[in-house]
């Protein structure tokens, strides 16, 4: 790890002699992206992105938990600190959350937190339940998933508050494929980009 540091390292400083001096002196990244803590989702590597583009936040299956205020706290300084622009929560299929929480083995503590993850599968089980290919099934709830955390992302108070105050701020959600590398956007049809001239207060 400390090799493959240096050479990372050697690699930026050749393209920008500067770029480590001009990243000490602050970050203002326009993007918050909440993600899995799935080691095959870095948000830096998968969007092409440098240190200091994205504000990253990560946990098991990308939720948005309204008692979770490591999430809450990270939300809040990127809206009204580092005033990003847009928030993205970013699902992925083979999502080793979602199908635990299919699943009805015993896994001890992180059952807690896919209690979460169950109640999504529960508020679509009709849906859910008449996919009977369990990959696909576990694709769709990915996918599902993803749509309530930014119904979620969208009622908490910090974002209520950002497009009270006519901020420009986005919501967006997306899926990443481990099959293929490629990002999709899967909120567009559902119109949560908002901003400072159509702001709508969601109850």
């Amino acid at each position: 790890m400390f090799e493959g540091n240096r050479k990372w390292v050697n690699e930026i400083t050749e393209k920008d002699p500067l770029f480590f001096e001009k990243l000490a002196k602050g970050q203002k990244p326009p993007v918050l992206w909440i993600g899995c803590s799935d080691s095959r989702v870095p948000a830096n590597e998968i969007t092409g992105t440098l240190p200091g583009e994205i504000f990253v936040h990560r946990n098991i299956a990308n939720m948005v938990i309204h008692t979770d205020m490591s999430m809450l706290s990270v939300l809040d300084y990127a809206v009204n600190i580092l005033e990003v622009t847009d928030v993205i929560v970013c699902g992925h299929y083979g999502c080793g959350g979602v199908l635990a929480a299919m699943d009805t083995k015993p896994l001890g503590i992180v059952e807690n937190w896919l209690r979460h993850i169950k109640d999504v599968y529960r508020l679509h089980q009709r849906e859910l339940d008449a996919i009977k290919n369990i990959e696909a099934r576990g694709n769709r709830l990915v996918e599902l998933n993803v749509i309530e955390q930014v119904f979620d992302l969208t009622k908490t108070s910090i974002i209520q508050a950002a497009w009270a105050n006519n901020k420009t701020l986005a919501v967006h959600g997306i899926v990443y494929d481990l099959k293929n590398g490629i990002l999709m956007i899967w909120m567009q049809q559902l119109q949560m980009q908002m901003s400072c001239q159509n702001s709508t207060r969601l109850m």
